[in-house]
């Protein structure tokens, strides 16, 4: 735990985790052939000062590219937000992470938290040694944000912009502003420093919050959740297998499917087939659609029950928190 300043009064805390924005290339002008997670959260914060009365901590969660994301990565971490969260003096909260599973982990934290008070997460396109690097902006706006009076929930800041943890997705592979928030569009911008918000903050859940963190804390080894995409020739075969490992007693067998469907939450009449075989067999089957705007509205009759709004990366993790027991009601 590194400290900023000793001054007395409310904290903003910053947990580091690795990714693209602690990322380090042999070469200045190189912003894809960089190594992630390299650069410590304290390093991120220099030159970086607290808002008026407020002063910074940092604590190193993890170092780790995101494409390499594990759930025990986000049971450490969610135990670390929510002792920060108890603690009085506590504002609010940011997260240094990679921009590739961001949203994965936004979800996460929003469905197990629900927190009365600001989690901030935060990112970067280029390494933190690159000639013009987007982490510090990004960090001073996330800290504006998480110190902002009334603010709550569980966002995301890139390039000025707040995504709710719900709707936020990466939509673009390089640019500085990778992320979008589809209908719902964003919860507000960070201009100069000040906060405008959009529309109202998500609502805390106290009570929440303590069920879902003791059920995650208690998982050993996640039930293991995969997606598959319907497209035009898809089969039912993998499905099959999948279902076949599991009834083998297979270690680690896959215990529910999301299927990232097309259109309005439509599959291959194959895929359709075997997914309703595997889940009459007792398989979770999730269907998610694989457009990046809408939702999916559900039909009288429909079998396979359906994540509405959530794409399918969120689509799994509820699913899996759903089959650990932890509080999914958010």
């Amino acid at each position: 735990m590194v400290t900023q300043s000793a001054a007395a009064g409310r904290r903003i805390v910053v947990l580091g985790t690795g990714g693209t924005i602690a990322g380090r290339a042999a070469q200045p002008g190189d912003n894809i052939g960089y190594t992630a997670g390299e650069v410590g959260v304290a390093e991120l914060l220099g030159g970086i000062e607290a808002p008026a009365g407020l002063t910074l901590a940092a604590e190193q969660v993890a170092q780790v590219d995101s494409k390499d994301m594990e759930f025990a990565v986000w049971q450490q971490l969610a135990q670390r937000c929510a002792h920060w969260l108890a603690q009085p003096d506590v504002a609010g909260i940011v997260i240094t992470h990679g921009t590739d599973t961001l949203e994965e982990t936004a979800f996460f934290l929003h469905w197990v938290l629900g927190p009365a008070k600001p989690v901030v997460l935060t990112c970067a396109m280029r390494p933190a040694t690159a000639l013009s690097p987007d982490g510090p902006q990004n960090v001073r706006d996330a800290i504006a944000v998480a110190a902002t009076e009334g603010a709550r929930g569980v966002v995301v800041v890139c390039a000025g912009v707040i995504h709710g943890a719900l709707d936020v997705q990466k939509v673009h592979t390089y640019r500085v502003d990778a992320f979008g928030s589809g209908d719902a569009g964003p919860q507000g911008y960070v201009e100069e420093g000040v906060v405008r918000s959009l529309r109202d903050w998500p609502a805390g859940s106290e009570e929440g919050r303590r069920k879902a963190i003791d059920s995650v804390a208690g998982v050993g080894t996640p039930p293991r959740v995969e997606i598959l995409i319907s497209h035009a020739g898809a089969r039912g075969t993998i499905v099959d297998a999948l279902v076949r490992e599991r009834d083998a007693g297979v270690p680690d067998a896959v215990r529910g499917l999301v299927l990232a469907a097309t259109g309005n939450g439509t599959l291959h009449r194959e895929l359709e087939a075997s997914a309703l075989r595997a889940q009459a067999t007792g398989m979770a089957v999730l269907r998610a659609t694989r457009c990046t705007g809408g939702r999916i509205l559900p039909k009288a009759g429909d079998a396979l029950p359906d994540a509405g709004g959530l794409s399918p990366v969120k689509a799994r993790i509820a699913l899996m928190l759903q089959l650990i027991g932890a509080d999914a009601s958010r």
